[in-house]
């Protein structure tokens, strides 16, 4: 992936009071270089730089457009300084409160990312923000990736006579030997580094979240006694011969030796303690959130995919371990280089209330002895630059002067920018933590998929059709909606087709895997059976409306028949709403996007109504309409379902079945339809349809259709058996002559 074509900073500048975004600096320099960056001074003395995270590394976020955040490096590589400038972020724009996204972005200042990318006693950057994640997540990347990238094609972080002798020296790639393999006792293992430790008390804990300054982390201690254990976290590079065969014993080593690919590696993670680093995020997403493993500016998680259990070690004297871990490092980690040092970095979370969470961060820095190691004949001699290494036949000459000005970048180091971005991209990230999540929606979309390609079967039961379809509403509801928070909107509409005629990528729509899905689920469905299969069985505050009727019928609040003709004029309100809003995007985009309110989808099912009052009466009212009106949202304001309805006639099967009679005289389905979707003269509006299939439970109902009820009337007169006090050979024959012989 290459650095943004596009320059932004100078846009911002002049904009920016230089005391904000990089504290003791009296005024920036112009903006200039590759990666372009604008120098801070104080007293015409360098202190440091100024850098837009969107000249440098991808930030587009959830609407696919730029989040541009000014991020302030002093010469140490300490964060200084950064500000949200400029996003067009729908849940930022309307739902969170702007400050709770600069309170998020404010958690990397004082972070240094080039010496320890997070500091244990330092607050970290959390994801406190219910709703937000998907933005927040691309803030925080943009900004750790910038700033590697930024300190190295400037050597921030080095003095510059460390600079110049790293330059100097000339180093020989190592890789494992393989020829090793010896075992070795516990004690033996730990003294030379092969296995690393890290004891962290309960008082540790406690103290570091004392340090990050929040109260309701500081009111929450961990109990015990301060000197007990909270975890004794162990590391071990175990696709070393030799550790792996003291650790793991012949047989176990053996058996993964086997099924590791060729430079694959694996690592062993135990621990003991009242804390546990395996947690049981795993078990839900797939993805062990509690450890990760951190190289430079690169990271990876561990996934289920990735893990064994282990229940002993097996070198003499190793002590007993409640959880013991096997994992092979994901293939997608290609950056990884498991001779040079990484850490790997433990996440302690406080639950703070039912939407925060407080979060601190312990480092297990591991370094393989390069005992286990020899130089790889086949790799060419490297020469150290300021924080990596780069083949000395492309090294270019660069150094720092003494005032921290860089000198010219040559076109060979532009490789470093993209290095910067190689490790595997976000969206990929997002989707690996969210496996579980999106089979369970894949699952339940092949589920919905045979209910229509089935219909006719289903609708033949009725009590197991209502049954199912109140399960699958309440699916749509609970986990869809509130867990997964999935809900479409037209925003995503307008993001997308704004996108078409600017800069389309698919990677930023790629940012929420399970919204991505039902999309494609709602496109294709559209084909077969237009907008009913996401407005009728996928659209979580749909479902709410629905569950809520049901409630209402059965307390006996008595429902308003709206007549044809109104309805059919209200239902026009739709059309006019997403016209508005699509000419609005088309003028300005986050415009639309706050206009786009008119959904009521954020309060209810992003934010659960935990938003200011006069959203909530909003979102209310329409629900309170819905207790007498089926649906009032979906019939008459609801712009996406316009949106969707647009395209209906494009339908290539028409899979509701009618009788000629429906419609004249019969009426029952008309006035049975939970959206008023069928006209009087019988024909069904596929605009506004929602594939509820209560129609064609009726169509095929012997008690309840009327078409149905007559025809089985005229079959059974048919078929009525003569009177029983003649036989019927009897009958046939005296009755031609009963008139001539009269009474017999």
């Amino acid at each position: 992936m290459s650095a943004p074509m596009a320059q932004a900073l100078p846009e911002f500048l002049d904009t920016l009071v230089p005391e904000e975004i990089f504290p003791g600096a009296d005024r920036f320099g112009p903006a200039e270089g590759k990666p372009m960056v604008a120098r801070a001074y104080a007293n015409n003395k360098q202190i440091g730089y100024v850098y837009l995270t969107t000249d440098i590394v991808n930030t587009r976020g959830y609407s696919s457009k730029p989040i541009d955040v000014v991020v302030g490096l002093d010469s140490n590589g300490t964060i200084v300084g950064a500000k949200l400038v400029r996003h067009h972020e729908p849940i930022v724009l309307i739902g969170i409160p702007q400050s709770k996204v600069d309170n998020f972005i404010q958690g990397y200042v004082g972070l240094n990312m080039i010496t320890t990318p997070r500091r244990p006693n330092a607050p970290p950057p959390v994801d406190i923000i219910s709703g937000a994640t998907v933005t927040l997540m691309v803030i925080g990347d943009s900004i750790t990736r910038s700033v590697m990238a930024v300190a190295r094609h400037y050597n921030i972080g080095k003095p510059h006579q460390e600079v110049a002798q790293a330059i100097a020296e000339p180093v020989q790639k190592r890789i494992i030997d393989m020829s090793l393999d010896e075992t070795k006792s516990w004690d033996a293992l730990l003294e030379e580094g092969a296995v690393r430790n890290l004891h962290i008390s309960i008082d540790d804990v406690n103290k570091t979240f004392e340090q990050t300054g929040r109260q309701g982390a500081i009111d929450k201690p961990e109990k015990g006694d301060p000197d007990d254990t909270f975890i004794n976290l162990y590391a071990a590079v175990v696709s070393v011969p030799s550790i792996g065969r003291s650790l793991l014993g012949d047989a176990e080593w053996n058996h993964l030796r086997d099924r590791l690919k060729p430079g694959q590696q694996a690592i062993l993670v135990a621990g003991e303690g009242v804390y546990s680093f395996k947690g049981s995020g795993y078990v839900r997403g797939g993805i062990f959130d509690r450890i990760e493993v951190i190289q430079q500016e690169g990271s990876f998680r561990f996934t289920d995919l990735n893990h064994q259990r282990i229940a002993d070690l097996m070198a003499a004297g190793a002590p007993t371990i409640k959880e013991i871990a096997l994992f092979t490092v994901p293939e997608s980690a290609g950056f990884f280089e498991i001779t040079e040092p990484w850490r790997l970095q433990l996440m302690v979370q406080r639950v703070l209330n039912v939407r925060e969470k407080a979060f601190v961060t312990f480092d297990l820095d591991y370094e393989l002895p390069q005992a286990y190691t020899i130089a790889d004949p086949d790799a060419p001699v490297m020469s150290v630059t300021a924080d990596k290494t780069q083949p000395s036949t492309t090294l270019a000459t660069s150094a720092t002067t003494a005032a921290g000005a860089p000198a010219t970048v040559s076109a060979e180091e532009t490789i470093s920018l993209e290095d910067a971005e190689a490790y595997e991209p976000l969206w990929k990230q997002i989707w690996k933590s969210k496996v579980v999540q999106i089979t369970i929606v894949v699952i339940a979309l092949v589920l919905l998929a045979g209910v229509f390609f089935f219909q006719e079967t289903l609708a033949k039961h009725p009590v197991f059709y209502d049954r199912f379809r109140l399960v699958f509403l309440t699916f749509s509801l609970f986990y869809i909606g509130w867990f997964a928070q999935a809900q479409l909107s037209v925003v995503n509409v307008l993001t997308f087709t704004s996108s078409l005629r600017t800069d389309f990528q698919w990677e930023y729509f790629l940012m929420d895997p399970i919204v991505f899905i039902l999309w494609c689920a709602t496109a294709i469905s559209m084909v077969f059976w237009n907008r009913g299969a996401f407005c009728g069985w996928l659209c979580p505050f749909g479902s709410l409306q629905e569950l809520l009727n049901r409630i209402a019928k059965k307390i006996g609040i008595k429902q308003v028949n709206v007549p044809h003709g109104v309805h059919s004029r209200m239902a026009a309100i739709k059309y006019v709403i997403f016209v508005v809003l699509f000419g609005f995007s088309l003028y300005e985009l986050s415009l639309a996007e706050q206009l786009a309110e008119v959904e009521p989808f954020k309060t209810a099912i992003i934010l659960k109504f935990i938003r200011t009052w006069p959203f909530v009466l909003f979102a209310v009212l329409l629900l309170l309409a819905g207790l007498f009106i089926e649906r009032f949202y979906c019939r008459y304001l609801c712009p996406l379902g316009a949106a969707l309805a647009i395209p209906a006639k494009m339908r290539i099967f028409d899979w509701l079945r009618r009788y000629k009679t429906c419609g004249n005289p019969c009426q029952r389905c008309a006035n049975e339809c939970p959206v008023q979707a069928i006209h009087p003269e019988g024909d069904i509006n596929p605009n506004e349809c929602i594939q509820c299939l209560h129609c064609q439970m009726l169509y095929h109902h012997e008690e309840k259709c009327p078409h149905l009820i007559q025809k089985n009337s005229k079959r059974k007169r048919t078929k009525a058996p003569p009177p029983q006090s003649l036989p019927q050979e009897t009958v046939v024959r005296f009755i031609p002559n009963a008139g001539k012989t009269g009474n017999q």
